[in-house]
């Protein structure tokens, strides 16, 4: 998870591209059965969902101590990129931008975020073959609804649950009272007809901002990428802490960092209080992760022995596949901007589907390739 936590830029897909690239795959930790239930049932907590993934694989292989130490682990070089980052902001007014390292970082990790949602992807749908075409495609479609919905700015929380929803109703549509049955021909319509969103002051008490950032823990669905509403309307437009400024320059610097984006708390509190409050603010943030994680680990085996539980986190899962490729859409719009870096995508891509290398030797190449272009361009 150390290494996860220094090598995983790009966000949330990312992350979880390559937690299932290093548990599933090549330390073969899990299946990737229980790779998706995880994946799936951390979906629909608030918080960063792939850093609870990590938290939740932590506690899979070693416990409860597992836990808190790949959770930790995972966090922690994130954190202190971040700190150092913070640090140069307030001395020097600026940030470094990390833009050599990004060129060449972005094209690498569509590749390995594309290789991880069709295999994943794949996973998902053979494990229900044995109940017919009529499921594998059904399936099929909620993932593909679940992209459509992301590319047409759905909120994420009501793609998730009108996924787990319809799965849940068609896969037990034969339980359901006689008449029942015409109400699935009109839901997944009216679900997504209802679904379209529509001066810095002495720093506060570190309660405050202990009570701020704890609160964000909790209420943030979306991951990291959603952060960013709640921080200006919290920080900016309600508490007045900080300026809109502060504020984005803050998430630029939890986006250009490896690991979860939610660190961008790091360099809020250290704007607010330094140190403590950064640290103070960091621990406030992921804290509901580890409580959340620790509550609905010990449940995921009953729910998927559940039929109704278990169909909607069927759905659930190709739902979060169908948002983790929308992610990747948006992600390769930014990263490949040139012949370059459409060729480091290409040759990554290669290497993922015929070499299958550790992701941190293809990180550390686009990094080079990035870091020579950015200095002899």
């Amino acid at each position: 998870m150390l290494k996860l936590g220094t090598i995983a830029f790009g966000g949330p897909a990312v992350h979880v591209a390559m937690l299932r690239e290093e548990t599933v795959r090549r330390r073969r930790w899990l299946p990737d059965s229980e790779f998706l239930d995880l994946f799936g049932a951390v979906s629909v907590l608030p918080g960063p969902s792939s850093t609870q993934l990590a938290i939740v694989l932590a506690r899979r292989r070693a416990g409860w101590p597992g836990l808190v130490v790949g959770g930790v682990c995972f966090v922690l070089p994130a954190m202190a990129i971040v700190l150092a980052l913070a640090w140069a902001y307030v001395r020097y007014g600026s940030t470094p931008t990390g833009g050599g390292v990004l060129y060449g970082v972005g094209p690498v990790v569509i590749a390995v975020v594309a290789v991880a949602v069709w295999e994943l992807a794949g996973s998902a749908l053979r494990r229900h073959r044995e109940r017919g075409r009529l499921a594998v495609a059904g399936l099929a479609v909620v993932g593909l609804a679940a992209l459509a919905g992301y590319l047409a700015s759905v909120n994420v929380l009501v793609i998730l649950a009108a996924a787990g929803l319809v799965a849940s109703l068609v896969g037990n549509r034969r339980r359901l009272r006689p008449g029942a049955g015409a109400l699935l021909n009109v839901l997944p319509v009216g679900l997504l007809a209802t679904a379209v969103q529509t001066r810095r002051d002495p720093g506060p008490a570190l309660t405050a901002v202990a009570a701020e950032f704890l609160k964000l823990g909790v209420v943030v669905f979306g991951s990291g990428y959603a952060l960013l509403a709640f921080l200006r309307r919290d920080l900016v437009t309600g508490l007045g802490w900080l300026s809109a400024r502060e504020v984005l320059d803050a998430v630029v610097a939890g986006q250009v960092t490896p690991g979860p984006l939610f660190t961008t708390a790091t360099f809020l509190g250290y704007l607010l209080g330094g140190f403590p409050a950064a640290m103070v603010a960091t621990a406030a943030i992921f804290l509901p992760s580890f409580v959340m994680v620790a509550a609905l680990e010990p449940l995921i085996g009953r729910i998927r022995r559940s039929r109704w539980a278990g169909a909607a986190l069927d759905g659930v899962t190709v739902a979060a596949l169908g948002l983790m490729a929308g992610v990747t859409i948006d992600l390769g719009r930014t990263a490949i901007t040139d012949p370059l870096t459409a060729v480091i995508a290409a040759a990554a891509l290669l290497a993922m589907l015929r070499l299958r290398p550790s992701p941190l030797w293809l990180v550390l190449v686009g990094a080079t390739v990035g870091v020579a272009h950015h200095t002899l361009g």
